[in-house]
């Protein structure tokens, strides 16, 4: 099992305009990384960065597969079958020079397992971990979990001794604002080291001189500035202009412009990535709406009616110029439980919904806060727009707050909110991971991000027998299971799946990560 703007960002912002006397790769998009605690966050972003800095014991390629990262080999035990044992990479040093070895996994499992780590979920059936030699880790799970090694690839590592030292033990609380020194300063093994770092602003890494893939990697990149501009219009000029050189988040509308441009080329593929919204239908009443002592969301027909007032066909031809997929469940196709009987789109049918709504007993409707980022996925304010017209129509009266994703996430970790617009990837390429942060009853250990207040113990029951089932018929069926609970019960609003479109200088030669993680030591120049 081994193995495989405009004026105002000039020069001073974004480094040398020339990749190829520097090999400085001036890298944009839309968002910062939240955080540089490895286990503060579990967002795209932020592990893409992470990605650059420090590594997990496997991760994937640019084309998605499992490839060995601080672990070279990976197996079940032969003696207990709860318990996989990875064989670590020698000779590997952080960027401090210290040596990495069993204790540091150790120490950073235990970390993103602790309360505060958005993380735990994914080692929710971990029992203990523990090194047998210095080069030797076992993990043992609470019955044997056949998917254990899908679920460390964002799981990043930290040099237990820099951690004690810099008072960096626990993981930053990132939903009550805590600043931390782990979440402002670096020590990983990865290609790239920090430089400087001001959060929204800029961020510079360069090529670690001791990084232990130098013979394995090309790394021609040396040298990363990576800037996040929120403006659509003002990040594209940056890359027509020239100032920068890569770009995630390639707004739809400009693909065409920027694809036409000399030097430049579009790069795009279909992405591990589902776009919905979330309705809080567990509270007896919700704060953001006008119907005193009821909650119109605990009613399933006005979900219904909701869904149905969607018009996914719509979204995709005006707001993502075709660049988008219509969904019709929170599970990209990538992703094992995926069928297209679930992903069907449902029916965009107003008189319906209408009728749904007046059998609720919401004939007129009601008015309600939607909340969503601006600068996290495509166009996702503009989606928040649209669906407030669509919702117009059925006689609910939206209200949208928009604004960053470093305010807008906590707002549904904390139960803040009560509409709101999330984006779901899933690095294990199972339905699993869904099933413990979005599906699973709210808790210390599940459910992180089920803003929905959704609970069902069978439910959840199930979700946990996924862990240890070694059978993978009978896994699947579970899985199937739970899927129809969560389609019955319209948990979620599906809009569609994201395609991802990157920008760049046409002599970058790289593949579109099908997780939206791209990793420069991968990048090449031809």
């Amino acid at each position: 099992m081994k193995k495989r703007l405009f004026a105002l960002t000039t020069a001073l912002l974004f480094g040398a305009s020339s990749i190829a006397a520097a090999k400085t790769l001036n890298w944009a998009r839309s968002g910062d990384s939240l955080t540089l605690d490895p286990h503060a966050q579990n967002e795209g972003p932020t592990h893409t960065m992470s990605h650059q800095i420090y590594e997990p014991l496997v991760l994937r390629d640019s084309e998605g597969i499992i490839e060995a990262g601080l672990a070279t080999e990976w197996a079940p035990s032969t003696k207990n079958p709860n318990i996989w044992v990875f064989q670590l990479r020698k000779g590997v040093k952080f960027h401090n020079g210290a040596e990495f070895d069993s204790e540091d996994v150790v120490f950073s499992l235990n970390r993103a397992m602790s309360v505060n780590s958005d993380m735990k979920e994914l080692l929710a059936s971990v029992k203990v971990v523990r090194a047998t030699g210095k080069h030797t880790v076992e993990i043992e799970t609470k019955g044997p979990n056949p998917i254990m090694v899908n679920n460390l690839t964002n799981m990043f590592i930290m040099d237990k001794d820099w951690a004690v030292a810099n008072k960096a033990v626990d993981v930053q609380d990132f939903e009550s604002g805590e600043e931390t020194f782990s979440s402002r300063n670096t020590n990983g093994t990865g290609p790239y080291k920090l430089v400087s770092r001001e959060a929204d602003s800029k961020t510079v890494l360069e090529i670690f001189d001791g990084y232990w893939g130098k013979d394995q990697f090309p790394l021609e990149v040396t040298k990363i500035v990576y800037t996040p501009i929120q403006n659509a219009a003002t990040r594209v000029a940056a890359l027509l202009s020239g100032e920068v050189h890569f770009m995630q988040d390639l707004p739809v509308q400009d693909l065409q412009r920027v694809a036409r441009k000399a030097g430049l080329k579009v790069e795009k593929a279909p992405q591990n990535r589902v776009i919905f919204f979330g309705l809080n239908q567990g509270d007896a009443d919700l704060k953001s709406d006008n119907v005193s002592g009821k909650n119109p969301f605990a009613e399933k027909r006005v979900r219904q009616a909701m869904n149905m007032a969607i018009n996914r066909g719509a979204i995709q031809k005006v707001v993502m110029r075709d660049q988008s997929i219509p969904a019709g469940v929170a599970l990209p196709p990538f992703v094992n439980g995926w069928t297209k009987e679930l992903d069907r789109v449902p029916e965009n049918n107003i008189k319906k919904a209408q009728q749904l709504m007046a059998e609720a007993g919401y004939p007129k409707g009601f008015t309600v806060t939607l909340n969503c980022p601006n600068d996290r996925y495509i166009n996702d304010e503009a989606i928040c727009q649209a669906i407030v017209g669509m919702m117009a129509k059925i006689g609910i009266k939206v209200n949208l707050d928009a604004k960053p994703k470093a305010q807008f996430f906590p707002m549904i970790n904390t139960l803040a909110t009560d509409f709101y617009m999330l984006g779901w990837g899933v690095p294990t390429f199972d339905s699993e991971y869904i099933f413990n942060f979005l599906v699973h009853t709210k808790g210390p250990k599940y459910g992180s991000w089920n803003g929905t207040r959704f609970s069902n113990q069978e439910v959840d029951a199930m979700i946990k027998s996924l862990a240890s089932e070694t059978n993978l018929k009978k896994r699947n069926a579970t899985i199937a299971e739970i899927w129809k609970v969560v389609q019955e019960e319209v948990l979620y609003l599906p809009v569609h799946h994201q395609v991802l479109n990157w920008g760049m200088t046409e002599d970058i030669q790289t593949i579109v990560q099908p997780e939206d993680q791209p990793k420069m030591k991968y990048f090449t120049y031809k």
